[in-house]
């Protein structure tokens, strides 16, 4: 499969990890940290696994990711994330000083922009809309199912 840019290459890998929360009986959020075009973490959502409301798919990746790393920012790094950040995963991003935030579709109903649009590092840059079609479609099964 040739995909016609890295990101969508990236959220690939991301919509790997959503499917495989899904099939763990997780909300279906995947997440990838890359730095320097080299993959340091892969995450999905372990709320359920976890029982613990802050194990979404990017606070797991930013764990990975630092301890891959070894240090507790993460300031060549990108990440992927299926659906777009909440606010504490915006928070624990701008934190960590992660400058670019690469995600699939928008969260109306929860995602930063929405509430805390300042959120992540001043600095860092947001791309949204990558394979958004696809990352929407995921939630929107999973959530038709579950109701």
């Amino acid at each position: 499969m040739n995909d016609s840019s890295p990101h969508e290459r990236y959220m690939r890998l991301a919509l790997d990890e959503a499917r495989q929360a899904l099939a763990e009986g997780e909300i279906p959020i995947g997440a990838v940290m890359v730095c320097q075009d080299r993959v340091v973490a892969r995450a999905r959502n372990l709320t359920e696994t976890l029982t613990d409301p802050t194990a979404h798919a990017e606070m797991q990746a930013i764990t990975m990711a630092t301890s891959q790393l070894g240090g507790k920012y993460l300031p060549q790094c990108t990440l992927y994330v299926t659906v777009e950040p909440c606010v504490m995963c915006a928070g624990a991003l701008g934190w960590a000083q992660v400058p670019q935030v690469v995600y699939g579709c928008p969260d109306e109903k929860r995602g930063f922009s929405r509430f805390a649009p300042q959120a992540l590092h001043p600095k860092a840059t947001c791309i949204g809309g990558i394979l958004e079609d696809e990352c929407r479609q995921l939630m929107l099964d999973f959530f038709r199912v579950r109701r």
